[in-house]
C-alpha cells in the first residue's frame, strides 16, 4: 500500500516523499507532485502545473526503468524556488547516470525534460543514489 501524504502548507517550500519503484509509483509522483503544486497556489492544467507534472513523470519513470534496485525505493522532491520549481528524483543507481545531452535515439524522455526546464542534470553525493533533476519556471 502507497503512502498518502499530506500535502504541505503553502508556506513550506520543500515536498519530498519516497515512492516505490514500480510504476505505480511513478505515476502517484506525478499525480501527487499536481497536488503539491495546487497547494503552493499553482492552477491545475496550468502550463507551469502541466511542465512540472511532465517532467515529475518522466524523471519518475527513469528512476523506475533504470535506477531500479530491488527492494529500494525512489524519492521525489519539489523545491518551491523564486520563479521556478525543483524537481529532484533520487534513485539507488549511481553508477546509471542519465547522458549529459539528451538523445533522440534513446527515447524522448530526456528531450521532454530538457524542453520544459530551464536546467537539468544529476548529482552522485555518494556511492549508493544519485538524484536527477530538473528546474522549471514557475510563476
Amino acid at each position: 500500500m502507497e503512502p498518502t501524504p499530506t500535502p504541505t502548507t503553502s508556506a513550506d517550500p520543500r515536498f519530498t516523499l519516497r515512492l516505490s519503484g514500480t510504476p505505480r509509483g511513478a505515476r502517484l509522483a506525478r499525480h501527487l507532485a499536481a497536488q503539491q503544486l495546487a497547494a503552493w497556489g499553482v492552477p491545475y492544467g496550468s502550463d507551469a502545473s502541466d511542465a512540472v507534472c511532465l517532467v515529475t513523470a518522466e524523471l519518475a519513470a527513469n528512476a523506475v526503468t533504470h535506477g531500479l534496485v530491488p527492494g529500494r525505493d525512489f524519492r521525489l522532491s519539489l523545491l518551491r524556488l523564486p520563479g521556478r520549481v525543483r524537481v529532484e528524483v533520487t534513485d539507488a543507481r549511481p553508477e546509471r547516470l542519465p547522458p549529459t545531452v539528451p538523445q533522440a535515439g534513446a527515447g524522448r524522455g530526456l528531450l521532454l525534460v530538457a524542453a520544459c526546464a530551464d536546467r537539468w542534470g544529476h548529482e552522485v553525493r555518494d556511492v549508493c543514489a544519485k538524484t536527477v533533476w530538473a528546474e522549471v519556471p514557475c510563476p
